[in-house]
This record gives structure tokens, sequence and C-alpha cells, in this order.
């Protein structure tokens, strides 16, 4: 039997002609610097390649998945990848329905609740139906309401309802409360936005409407206002009109807000008789028959305003559902508790119910027990049923995916994991390991890519990738059990695993004693009523356990708060429940750097949104070649008609439709994927045409552009924060989380800072090797040195420890969190009791 996987010559990307054997039923993990080839050898090729073998053989055709470029590749078995991407961003989505713990408890509710009887008041006993069959929960709104069964009031007679699972369904018509359709907030045109209340219809008052729209629609708004008998004068500014002008105008004539000025009225038979549909009514039509298209989505945002649901109050269900009970709770009720509390709540329930309902509770109880045990083990006990999945981290939506892998007893398969200990503490990274090892024993291939030194050691083989990042990695530098890497002079992760090498702790940290913002009475989400004092002018780390409170007091609380009073944030972006903030007058800018993407869309990349794809078309345009050929800065844009290809529009693929199966994306026959005419690619900057120059990494961007000092300093400061390694044109949505901060980052310090300018950062360490880590903490180390203010939500200790001052808080996370556990340097960190930031400081202090 073969008992590892071989792998000769693979030559893609960075990796040069690597060679390469692991063995098989062993935890593995691949570590190396970041951009070294790790993700390139375990998620590029190993994992897709397993994917289109397994395919293969079942006799499927796997469009879109040509073989890697390699000599060789044997003894792979069919491979699991659980990574950094959220899989399900639709709002219809929660922890709930994706771990199906809200699945099984519909199931008791359907079966098992309670309900008063809406004519006479008194209790109306549970159905015991056992013959319903439910099905697992859907992400989509479902089909339509199935006919509802009844049975009479045993009190009064009167008909009841039936309960049904679909009955306890956000996601289906029985169930969904009817004014946001289950999605527990409802969307609006920020009006604002919209129009300008200043000027007049005739005066180009709406924002969208050109020239010819504007004629067009104050026609049909002047029939609209003659078909009701009012006035409408078009020269009026918008501010001056009544309230049944300025609903016609926003919402049009079938709305409920302007036909209450006039009950009864028909409408107007046809458009141009009078039938205005509305500016916002018309974008938001616009919005949902493009719900699916990102890049549509994402330029309509600034256009919609989102807010909690006025019917159900965020609870999603309609109020029928709401009111029936289960041992005295109701299922939106259970859906806030975190899951571990969850659990303890279903384990007392059999002594609340009668033996009938103990027998038809018993195989759902077990089935949820174990569910949540796994959920439990991963680290995700502190999570609500009721959270959003688009909300979840990378790592917490990775952990949701591991709880299931657990609950599969399949062997003989390679999973594959990027970076699991991302967003978790060092305090729950030993069960993590644990997690990883039965997947292990269960007689599979477990490869893990990883920075973590816990993990590392913790494994059975390594490969260590290096020596360098982009084009001087590619190459395997050492290989055998941990002890032997660490072992290995020509190792890094060696060095740093055997403390030949270590991030330096500072010999003298700053006073922390100084000007200081204080937040009092922070309670949103599961903050304790805290009163919290964030010194200035330093370094500060916020940490604690996943759940912590962390992220609600930096960015839901402090953040918002800042950018209301800098930057006048519109209501929707109200900050985190709290009694007041001291001190913000401090305060000139804020400078947030989180994890989300950078763009939704191929056609951003680091070059065009860090600002240095700007210099580069300048320097392009300025060349011999350019001025001969007539060329201009705007032609050397992929993103602009004129220079591009327009067969493919710039993007370099075509996306071609495969009916039932996924789009697939292909080549550009016309430009063969080099996005530009063949007129622009004639003109060069030293050698180079501007394809090539998409196709570089920085660092070679670097050295070609030494002699343009505007190109120079915005890679310069890419490369600063460790991403020399990634290709100019990378598309901006294949980035991890910690690429797309670090590209962020490098973003802003190319603008000049003030003295008074707050940084808040959401863990900046994502994805870095230990030797990146150190690259990224001189950088913020000479942000503060600069006079700025720092704060870092972070759990890597390695950068706690370089801290100058750490708010820890806990001492669990979700409901058993939100206190300010430990305060002070990290020295004064380590030495506190109940800390678990403390018991991990104190091992590397």
């Amino acid at each position: 039997m073969n008992d590892q996987i071989t792998i000769r010559g693979a030559r893609l990307h960075n990796l040069k002609n690597l060679s390469l054997t692991i063995p098989k039923n062993r935890l593995v993990v691949f570590t190396g610097l970041s951009g070294s080839g790790k993700s390139t050898l375990g998620l590029d090729i190993l994992y897709k390649e397993g994917v289109r073998q397994f395919l293969e053989a079942l006799g499927f055709v796997a469009y879109g998945m040509a073989r890697p470029p390699l000599d060789s590749l044997s003894g792979l078995t069919p491979a699991i990848s659980i990574d950094q991407y959220l899989t399900n961003r639709s709002p219809r989505s929660t922890v709930g329905t994706a771990t199906e713990v809200y699945t099984y408890l519909r199931a008791l509710f359907a079966r098992l609740g309670a309900r008063a009887c809406p004519n006479c008041g008194r209790p109306a006993p549970p159905t015991y139906n056992q013959a319903e069959e439910w099905d697992p929960e859907s992400s989509s709104a479902g089909g339509p309401a199935q006919p509802e069964a009844a049975f009479p009031c045993p009190q009064c007679g009167a008909p009841l309802i039936e309960l049904s699972m679909a009955h306890f369904s956000f996601n289906k018509p029985e169930g969904a409360c009817p004014a946001c359709t289950g999605l527990g907030f409802v969307q609006q045109a920020n009006l604002a936005r919209l129009v300008d209340e200043e000027k007049s219809i005739a005066g180009g008052a709406v924002l969208e409407w050109n020239a010819p729209l504007t004629s067009y629609h104050a026609t049909i708004l002047q029939a609209a206002a003659a078909h009701y008998g009012f006035a409408l004068d078009l020269a009026q500014p918008l501010k001056t009109f009544n309230q049944a002008q300025r609903d016609l105008l926003f919402y049009g004539v079938e709305s409920e807000q302007f036909r209450r000025h006039f009950p009864g009225r028909p409408l107007p038979p046809t458009v141009r008789q009078g039938r205005f549909e509305g500016v916002a009514t018309a974008l938001l039509r616009r919005y949902a028959e493009h719900i699916q298209d990102a890049e549509y989505s994402e330029k309509m945002q600034d256009l919609l305003t989102v807010s909690l649901c006025p019917a159900c109050g965020g609870e999603r269900l309609r109020p029928e559902s709401r009111a029936v009970t289960l041992a005295g709770q109701t299922i939106p009720a259970l859906a806030r508790l975190a899951l571990s509390e969850l659990g303890g709540w279903l384990a007392q329930l059999p002594a609340a119910l009668d033996a009938p309902g103990q027998t038809i509770a018993a195989p759902a109880l077990a089935e949820l027990a174990e569910r949540i045990r796994r959920l439990v083990e991963v680290g995700a006990g502190y999570l609500t049923m009721e959270r959003a999945a688009p909300s979840l981290s990378a790592g917490e939506a990775q952990r949701l995916r591991l709880a299931s892998l657990l609950g599969s007893e399949l062997s003989g398969v390679l999973y594959i994991f990027d970076e699991p200990t991302v967003g978790l503490h060092p305090r729950d990274t030993q069960r993590l390991v644990g997690v990883l090892q039965r997947l292990r024993d269960l007689g599979n291939s477990v490869l893990v890519i990883e920075h973590d030194l816990e993990i590392i050691a913790a494994a059975d083989h390594v490969v260590d990738f290096g020596p360098g990042a982009g084009k001087h990695g590619g190459k395997v530098v050492a290989q055998g059990a941990p002890a032997e890497v660490a072992a290995n002079p020509a190792s890094l992760t060696g060095a740093y695993l055997c403390g030949r090498a270590a991030i330096p702790v500072p010999r003298q940290r700053r006073p922390a004693s100084g000007a200081a913002l204080t937040i009092r009475g922070a309670r949103c989400h599961n903050l304790k009523n805290l009163e919290v004092r964030l010194p200035l002018g330093v370094l500060l780390a916020v940490t604690g356990v996943s759940g912590s409170g962390k992220s609600t007091l930096i960015f839901d609380i402090l953040d918002r708060a800042l950018r209301q009073r800098l930057y006048q944030a519109g209501p929707d972006s109200a900050p985190g429940e709290h009694d007041t903030i001291d001190g913000l007058e401090q305060i000139d800018k804020i400078i947030t750097i989180d994890q989300e993407h950078i763009g939704r869309m191929a056609r951003s990349n680091a070059a065009t949104y860090s600002d240095a794809f700007t210099p580069i078309r300048a320097a392009f345009a300025a060349s011999p070649d350019a001025q001969r050929l007539g060329l201009t800065a705007r032609d050397f844009s992929f993103n602009l008609p004129g220079g591009r290809c327009e067969r493919c529009q710039g993007a370099g693929v075509l996306s071609v439709n495969m009916q039932l199966l996924p789009a697939v994306e292909v080549r550009c026959p016309v430009c063969q994927g080099r996005r530009f005419t063949r007129r622009v690619l004639q003109a060069h900057y030293r050698g180079a045409d501007i394809a090539q120059v998409l196709d570089m990494t920085i660092e070679e961007a670097l050295e070609l552009f030494q002699e343009a000092p505007a190109v120079r300093g915005r890679l310069q400061v890419l490369s600063d924060v460790g991403l020399g390694y990634l290709q100019l044109g990378q598309p901006a949505d294949t980035l991890s989380g910690g690429e797309a901060q670090r590209v962020k980052l490098a973003k802003e310090l190319g603008r000049r800072a003030s003295r008074r300018t707050l940084y808040l950062l959401d863990e900046p360490t994502t994805g870095l090797h230990l030797a990146d880590v150190q690259r990224l903490l001189s950088v913020l180390q000479r942000l503060v040195a600069a006079g700025s203010s720092v704060i870092v939500v972070e759990h890597n200790m390695e950068l706690v420890k370089t801290a100058d001052w750490v708010i820890d808080l806990g001492p669990e996370g979700g409901a058993a969190g939100g206190q300010v556990v430990a305060v002070g340097t990290p020295e004064q960190i380590a030495a506190a009791p109940g800390s678990y930031t403390g018991a991990a400081l104190s091992k590397i202090l």
C-alpha cells in the first residue's frame, strides 16, 4: 500500500521544480515565510489536483481544472480544503442554520411548543405530530407557503393552526416576519445620497438623473400631480415640498406612503399618464434584481441604509412563531444564547417534559448535544445561533467547518487546513491540536498550512519552505520531525522553534500615564458596563479569548464614535451602547484597518488599491515609446476604454456560463490574458511592458522603478509591511484577510499622518511568519515614534509582548466575557491571576 504522497517537478507560481515526499496518515505542517510557496503546493496543487482526479474517477469532466505544471503526483487521496474564505455570505445564513443546530431546535418547537389560543387566550397543548418529516435548513428563501392544517382548541373549539418546522424558519414564508421577509433588518434608500434638497427637480435635485432622464421623469411627475389634483412646481427646491409631494417623488404612486394621502383614488393607468415609480422605490427594485451581483451590490451600498426590522425587532420570525414557548423559552431567546449555554439548557429540558414529550425529544436532543459538544470542542462555544454567517471572521467560519468534519467518520481523506489558528487565543490552541490529531487517528492525512509554533511543535512531520518569499522562495529548506527542523541551521522557522531567533522585548516601554481616551458605561453586546482607559501615544494591545468583547469595544464603540465626531457618519453607523467617551477631542484622524476584503471585484488589486498603479501609469506615459505612439496615462489603465483589450474589457479572462455548472473563466483569446491592446504593449519602461509589470512581484517592481521616486515610495511601503512577495496584479478577491489588511496599512502609510492620528488594527499578524511579524512591528513602532497612537486587537503573544500597554478582556467568550481581567504592561499582565493572556505571556517573557 502506498503510504506517501510523492510530488515531482512542481513548477506552479514560484515553486522551483520542487520534488517532495509527504507521509500519509500523519499530521503534517507546511510552514515558512509568507509567500514562500506553502499555499501554492498545499491548496493550488494538492487540493485542486485531488479534487480533479476524484471527479474524473467518478466520470465527471472537471471543467476549468487543468492539471497543474508538474512532472508527476502519486499517492494522492480525495481532498477536502478548510480555508479562510466564507462559503456562504447570504444574510439568510446564521450560525444556527450553518451548523443545523437551529434545524433540530425547530423540530423540538414544532412538536413540543406551547402557545396560547388566539381566541380564548388559554394554553393550547403541543400537537405531538410524530409523522412530520423535516428537511435540513436551506439558506434560500424557500418555495411558496404550504396549506396549513388545523385542529380545534380543546378549550373553546376555535381552529388552531398545526405547527410545523416551517413555522419556525425565517427562510420560509410560513415562519418569516412579513416586514423583513426573515432577514431581521430592512434596507431603505439613503435619501440624503439620492437628492440635493437645496435644488429643484428641474435644477438636478435627483443626483442619479442626467438631463434627458430629468426631462422624461418630470413629465411623468406632472402627469401624476394632475391626476391627483395638486400642484407640483418643478422649479421649487425639494426642501419646500409638502409631504404628499415628497412621498410621490421618493416612493411613487403605488406606495402606501403616497396612497394614504388619496385613499380610494384609482392609480393612473399608464406611466405616461402619471404612474411614477418613485426614486427610492426604483433604487430598491434595482438592488433586489441585482442582489446576486457582488460588484453591483458593492456600488449600491452608499445609497442604502440598514436598520433593525421594526416589526420583529431583529428576531426574523412572525409574531405567532415568536410567541411559542418550550419549557418557558421562545426560540428567538434561545437563539441569543451562547452555544455552550444552549447546551446546558438542553441538558435540563427532559426534566421539564412529560413522558410522551421526552420520547419525542430524545432523538433531536441526542443529535443537538453531539453537535454542540463538537462546536465547543473547536472553540466556537461562545457564538450564538442568531449570529449572521457573513459577520463571522475567517477563523470562526473555519472552526464551524472543522466541527462538522468531526461529525463525519471518514477515513482515507486528505484534509488541508489554511491557518486554523486565525482568531484563536493561545488558550485554545492545544484544544485545536487535539481535534487535528483526532482527524488523523481516524485514518486521514491532515495537512496544515500554519505559522503558529505550538501547532508546528505538535506535528508529526514539518516541511519548511523558503529560503525567502516570492522569487526567493519555492524551495524546501528543511523537513522532518519538529526537532529535526529546529536543529537545521538553514531553517528560519527552526531558528524560532528552538530559540536561536526571537522577537526582542523592548528595552524600555513608553509610559501610559499621559493623554488617554476613556470609554465609560460600555454595554454593547456582551460588555458588562465597562470603564476602560485607552492611553494615547503608545502601542496598545487589546487581547482576550475569542468572543471576549475586544472587537465590540474597539470597533463597534470607539471607532464608530470617532467617525461620527470627525466625519459625521450616518445614523446606520451609530456606535454601540455606552455612556460617554472622554478625550475624543485629542484625535484629528482615525484610520481603521480591518480584515475585510479590499474589493470583491477581480479588477481591484494591490497596485490599484494602494495607489501605486497611478504613478506606474504616469511613468509609462512619460517613456519614449509612449511619446512616440501618442499614449497617455489613461491608455495604461485596464479599467478604462482606450488602451485596454475591449474583448475582455481589461480583465484578461472571459467568464463562460456552464448552464447547471459554475461559470468558468478562460483566458481571453484576443489579448491572451495580457489585458491591453498590442499598441499599448509596444511601450516599454526599462525593457518591460505594462502587462509584465502587473505580473511582477512588488519586490521585482521595486527594482524596476528605482529611478521613479513616486512609484518607489508606494512600493517600498508595501514591501515594509511584508508584501514584497505579492504579485502587483493579483486580484483583490484572492487575497487572504491578513494580506488585504496589510495592503490597507500600506495605503495609509503612504499618506502623511498628523501627530494626532489613531490607528486601529484587527489582528494584523494574520498570515505572517514570525520573521514577518518582526518587520510589521518595526512599522507599527515607527508610527508611534512619529507621534501617532496605535491600538491593536490581537491574539499573537509575540506582538502583545512588545506592546507598551495591554488591556485583557474575558475571562471567557460570549456571555461569560465582556469584563476587564487585567490592565498594565505585558509583565504586569503575565503576573495577573486568572488571565489566560497572562499565562501565555509568562511563557515567552
